[in-house]
């Protein structure tokens, strides 16, 4: 069955950082509602790929589509959420509620404006705290959350966005092992039921076969493999992603 017209979609992708060309002819389409597993060794590019669907960095050659538009343009504005370990990472003398910091970044000059746009958005940030599980600690100090409750509160801040694709990055790098699985579940729920796209970048054998419907394998700056998660991780075509498989190709994290 056709999933349809990808929302994003990747062709023979360039990208040169520091001098060095990090990504080298990657293709990648990726459909609404797809949870996708992206792994591969240091250096092979996957934080590269993920920086240049937001439209943090330019293409040397090649195109990427968000949306039908430019990364970073009008067609995706809100609608992508970026979702890392480092966006968790809060300055300790940032003294700032869960709900504050959910509702940061989704105010626009139009909610001044219009005032029915207000109750809108306080409606809008009280789903994203509801979704992630944070009621109950709604009005605690974010400095004073576990690690897994403060990525459940970036997440809700791009929910709080209405965002349809969250784009996360390693985003259980420093996680505490009781706070992942609850983190886990809640990924699932949100592609599954929620029906949001996913792309994470993800090391863990166990966690790519629980979560992801497809998986891509980036080695030396080029797509080595991907296609459904259940084919890639019992019958991988590359050799690299067989040594990955077979433990003889060590990732990052």
């Amino acid at each position: 069955m056709s999933k349809g017209k990808p929302i994003i979609s990747v062709k023979d992708l360039k990208v040169q950082r520091g001098g060095a060309v990090v990504l080298d002819g990657v293709d990648l389409d990726i459909h609404a509602g797809d949870f996708v597993g992206l792994s591969g060794p240091n250096g092979s590019g996957k934080s590269t790929l993920l920086m240049t669907i937001i439209g943090e960095l330019e293409p040397m050659a090649g195109s990427v589509t968000v949306f039908g538009g430019k990364p970073g343009g009008i067609a995706s504005r809100g609608r992508i959420a970026w979702v890392s370990q480092a966006a968790a990472q809060l300055p300790s003398n940032l003294k700032i509620s869960v709900r504050e910091l959910v509702s940061l970044g989704t105010m626009s000059w139009i909610d001044i404006v219009l005032p029915f746009r207000r109750s809108q958005r306080h409606e809008r940030v009280e789903k994203a705290i509801r979704l992630v599980g944070l009621e109950d600690v709604a009005e605690r100090d974010v400095q004073r959350l576990s690690g897994g409750q403060r990525q459940r509160a970036v997440v809700a801040r791009g929910l709080a966005t209405e965002a349809e694709v969250l784009i996360l990055d390693e985003p259980l790098a420093g996680v505490d092992r009781a706070s992942r699985d609850d983190f886990l579940k809640l990924l699932d729920r949100l592609c599954r039921k929620e029906g949001k796209t996913l792309v994470m970048v993800t090391h863990d054998l166990g966690q790519a076969r629980r979560l992801a419907d497809d998986i891509v394998f980036l080695h030396a700056g080029r797509v080595a493999e991907s296609g459904p998660a259940s084919r890639v991780l019992s019958s991988p075509r590359s050799e690299a992603a067989r040594a990955w498989l077979e433990g003889r190709l060590f990732l990052d994290g």
